[in-house]
């Protein structure tokens, strides 16, 4: 892999350096892309988990080739007990340096004062999202001195995610993606070789699992 020079601070990184990036990485193993992320940002460098169906892949890889890095959990207050239990097992056999973050404002005091906003039609949504991922994810992302960001996203789960690119910038910081061109029967291969865990909804039909309230089997 040819070398890469460190990112300019942030806002400063432009198109060629992104184009650098995923050239040098654009047949790059998942591996191998992780270990350029972690030696490219260093304490900078975050990755983010909904410890969602096959969550285990990325949190795994991480902790075999850069053990350390601050994962970021997004507690809406919403999530399914099991996926509670789900994340506190992974945390304890990857022993990950988990950063967990939920909204301002708790569940409990959102619905007194302002209701279920996610019945509220679209603009209910939209609050609802803002309040309860997207200000905790920034809030992390700043707090935790971010630089780079690293997400499991897979190019074959959306036809958004299938227009991504490994290395990207995003709100003035890089996202990479290691696992981006991962089809779903790699993911599955690598959690068998790895005697990984599904999360234990998979089992009864879900797929995408978020909150209680949005997600079906």
């Amino acid at each position: 892999m040819r070398a890469m020079p460190a990112p300019a601070p942030s806002p400063a990184l432009d198109a060629s350096w992104v184009e650098q990036a995923n050239a040098t990485l654009e047949e790059a193993d998942a591996e191998t892309v992780i270990a350029w992320a972690a030696e490219v940002f260093g304490a900078g460098l975050v990755m983010s988990s909904s410890f969602g169906a096959h969550s285990a892949v990325m949190l795994h890889l991480v902790h075999r080739v850069a053990p350390g890095t601050p994962v970021i959990f997004v507690d809406t207050g919403y999530l399914f007990p099991e996926t509670y239990r789900f994340a506190d097992a992974l945390q304890r056999r990857f022993d990950l340096n988990l950063q967990v973050y939920g909204p301002a404002m708790t569940p409990a005091r959102q619905e007194a004062l302002h209701g279920q906003l996610w019945e509220q039609g679209e603009e209910g949504v939209a609050e609802y999202l803002r309040r309860n991922k997207v200000e905790p994810m920034q809030r992390a992302l700043r707090e935790l001195g971010a630089r780079g960001w690293m997400a499991g996203l897979r190019g074959g789960q959306t036809a958004h995610r299938s227009g991504l690119r490994r290395v990207a910038i995003q709100d003035g910081r890089v996202k990479v993606h290691p696992i981006l061109p991962w089809t779903t029967e790699e993911v599955e291969a690598y959690l068998d070789a790895h005697d990984l865990p599904y999360h234990p909804l998979y089992a009864e039909g879900y797929r995408s699992i978020g909150d209680v309230h949005s997600t079906l089997p």
